[in-house]
């Protein structure tokens, strides 16, 4: 028999005995007379009676006690002994149906929840209209900050309000940001000072570099100014998309040449091969004026004592000197490395060098601890030619003592992506060595030293923490040296790698450096001439064809020359030619 036909959902009660016999119950049920008491209990709580019993003697049972069964409802039961006589103890249970239990709760509960939803319901508008003048300024300000974070200080604007508190907060934003970009502005001005100023020192530096590290960066401004204002052509659509990104290229071109604040002033003024600190085609010189001596007394000798014929002694003489002569003349004019050097003339060089003369004092005195350290490990290494106080020598050579080693090894993190043979040697100061240089006045490890003020560009300007806005000051930097077709220096980057300000800032340099009339070591090239090399520059993949036909339709080679070079040097030039395809 199913407890919910006897329940039928109503609350039920039960007195009964220790034994478990009901004695009062609250149904009427017929089965209540038909089935052993204890039995009836059991079947309809569906708990044993006597656990009744243990839960209401034990104070610390959990009550009221919920009973589950398969084919029947949840219900609660709760249990009490009354009375005081122990051996006839009688208790009371009581049965509610679990969601009669909870009926009037949840209604009261359901009550309510309506009853706050329909006064939230009438409260909100009310709500929203009294809110909305401190919510919606408020809402503008947290806009307002987010541009002061993002750094936009010109869209900055005031938010008005009723409310004093939120006035006054927007008159501070306000305010703060006129600071703000009165702040970065002086910041912005004193960096870009100091760059000049760094600029202005490797320029002071060296005569050699001139005013190049002034006016690459004004050449360079004057050609992305022109691109920008280009309404037609492949460069009509070019432009910078704020102004930092200018600061980014003016801060760049100011600073593409801070890496020869690391070079050796001998190195950069390096004027003649065998020039080193001073020009040491001087001591050559003196050589060949001991052998002019030496030719003397071998005249003076051959007719005083060896008593020869004087007429034949004196033509000897005088065909020695006249030869010496001539020689001198050809080393002084490969000293001065104007002109490519053949092999048959670097092989005279040779010859010439093998002469000897006589040295007769001693060449360890009067070093200094460098070189009494340098000759001392030679020496242990058998690498000297002679350590006698008096010895022959030849008239050029190349000596141990000329090799520089590297002090430390030199290496490159990958990630800069630098790729440079380097030198085995830091230097090679030999004679023959340098003035056998086929081309110009430097050697592979000079040339190297140089092309490393590239190195030192990188590693130098990759150290500074560059805001965002900055981040591309080492890379455009860096990269006036790189060709079109890949075989510049420092990273080898080819045309799909160089970007226009890339581009602008190699047309710049190179212009500038053909018209320099600041170097001691050159001439000053007219425009003319400047530009057809630039052209043959361009034809052999150097340099960028288009942007360099632009730099001479544009006019701003022209209007460069009138502003940084003399009178002279602005001859007619005819750009029709360089235009043809």
């Amino acid at each position: 028999m199913s407890s919910s036909k006897i329940i039928n959902g109503q609350e039920q009660a039960f007195l009964f005995n220790q034994s478990g016999n009901i004695i009062a119950s609250n149904t009427t049920h017929n089965d209540l007379d038909k089935l052993p008491q204890s039995q009836y209990i059991q079947d309809h709580l569906s708990i044993d009676p006597k656990k009744l019993i243990d839960i209401a003697n034990n104070p610390k049972a959990k009550q009221p006690t919920l009973i589950e069964k398969e084919d029947t409802s949840r219900y609660y039961a709760f249990v009490t002994a009354i009375g005081n006589d122990i051996l006839n103890q009688q208790y009371i249970a009581v049965a509610l149906p679990k969601e009669k239990l909870f009926q009037q709760a949840t209604k009261e509960a359901l009550r309510s929840t309506l009853l706050n939803a329909l006064a939230m319901i009438i409260l909100l508008p009310i709500v929203w209209l009294f809110s909305s003048p401190i919510v919606r300024p408020i809402r503008h300000l947290q806009l307002e900050t987010e541009k002061i974070k993002q750094r936009q200080f010109d869209d900055v604007t005031f938010t008005d309000s009723y409310i004093k508190e939120i006035w006054q907060l927007s008159n501070s934003f306000v305010s703060m940001t006129e600071d703000i970009k009165q702040h970065e502005a002086s910041q912005k001005e004193f960096m870009e000072a100091l760059i000049r100023l760094i600029a202005t020192a490797i320029d002071d530096k060296s005569a050699h570099t001139g005013g190049h590290c002034y006016r690459v960066p004004e050449l360079g401004l004057m050609i992305s100014d022109a691109l920008e204002k280009a309404k037609e052509g492949p460069y009509k659509d070019f432009h910078f998309a704020n102004d930092n990104e200018r600061l980014e290229f003016r801060v760049a071109a100011w600073l593409h040449d801070c890496g020869k604040i690391t070079m050796p002033e001998h190195i950069i003024d390096k004027g003649s091969k065998l020039e080193c600190i001073y020009n040491r085609i001087h001591e050559v010189r003196m050589r060949f004026e001991v052998l002019w001596r030496d030719a003397e007394i071998e005249y003076l000798r051959a007719v005083h004592i060896e008593k020869q014929d004087p007429t034949v002694a004196l033509t000897t003489w005088q065909e020695n000197q006249t030869r010496l002569q001539e020689e001198f003349a050809f080393v002084a004019k490969a000293n001065v490395g104007s002109e490519f050097m053949s092999e048959k003339d670097r092989e005279r060089i040779k010859t010439i060098g093998a002469q000897e003369w006589a040295r007769n004092f001693n060449n360890r005195l009067g070093l200094s601890p460098a070189e009494e350290m340098m000759f001392a490990k030679q020496e242990q290494n058998n690498k000297l030619d002679s350590d006698q106080p008096s010895a022959i020598e030849t008239l050029m050579s190349d000596k141990p003592e000329h090799i520089i080693p590297r002090h430390k090894e030199i290496k490159f993190d990958a990630s800069l992506g630098i790729k440079m043979t380097i030198p085995e040697h830091q230097y090679n100061q030999g004679e023959i060595y340098n003035l056998t240089i086929q081309r110009g006045t430097l050697t592979t490890e000079d040339r190297f030293k140089i092309n490393e003020h590239m190195i030192s560009t990188i590693t130098m300007l990759d150290s500074l923490p560059f805001p965002p806005e900055l981040s591309r000051v080492p890379l455009y930097a860096s990269t006036h040296h790189e060709r079109m077709d890949g075989k510049g220096y420092p990273r080898k980057l080819n045309a799909e790698q160089l970007s226009i300000p890339d581009r602008v800032l190699m047309i710049a340099d190179v212009f500038e450096a053909l018209t320099a009339a600041d170097r001691p070591y050159k001439k000053a090239k007219p425009i003319s001439v400047a530009i057809n090399i630039m052209f043959n520059m361009c034809q052999e993949g150097h340099l960028d064809l288009q942007l360099f036909r632009f730099f001479l339709t544009s006019g701003t080679y022209l209007a460069y020359a009138e502003k940084f070079l003399p009178e002279s040097q602005i001859d007619k030039v005819d750009i029709t030619p360089y235009l043809e395809e």
